[in-house]
């Protein structure tokens, strides 16, 4: 018998409380929340529980809401698969612009070591307890988080761009 997208929420709210909220189904995937401070002591109830058996993490990535409220201008989104059932579950974590860090999960699985440092790279999310936090794909020297929405999309100096092969005008022909 598959496993219940009712059974992972009752068994996530019966474990952890107010830990996990927010549950909704997002394109057949069950999506909720976690406290950042609880974020390995979930996702490792997933992976060893021997009902949940979440043993797969399928990605991780970061998220720039500058926007958002206070204590949710950064995210990080963790998708988890239980290859058994083939039940997906998307986790979602929210920090302060200020203080944007969670707890590495490499300890859970040796496959986020390269994610969450591309993901420190581009955002800036700090992750304690990663074994080797540095950039991956950027120079070392790079003081900026090209992730961030504190850039532009575009140089709006460029000259060598017509905005009508865009469907940029602002013409109402």
């Amino acid at each position: 018998m598959a496993l219940e997208t009712a059974v992972i929420q009752n068994t996530l709210t019966d474990q952890f409380g107010d830990k996990v909220r927010h549950f909704q189904q997002i394109h057949d995937i069950l999506t909720f929340e976690v406290q950042t401070e609880n974020i390995t002591e979930v996702m490792g109830f997933l992976k060893d529980d021997k009902t949940m058996r979440f043993n797969f993490l399928t990605t991780l990535c970061g998220m720039h809401f500058p926007d958002a409220e206070a204590g949710r201008q950064f995210g990080m989104v963790y998708h988890m698969h239980n290859w058994m059932d083939n039940v997906r579950v998307r986790i979602k974590c929210f920090m302060p612009a200020d203080k944007p860090e969670i707890d590495s999960v490499t300890g859970l699985f040796r496959s986020a070591n390269w994610q969450e440092r591309e993901t420190y790279d581009f955002f800036g999310i700090i992750f304690k307890g990663h074994p080797q936090l540095k950039r991956i794909l950027n120079m070392d020297e790079m003081q900026s988080f090209p992730m961030r929405k504190e850039f532009p999309l575009e140089d709006g100096g460029r000259t060598d761009k017509d905005d009508r092969f865009f469907g940029r005008t602002t013409d109402n022909c």
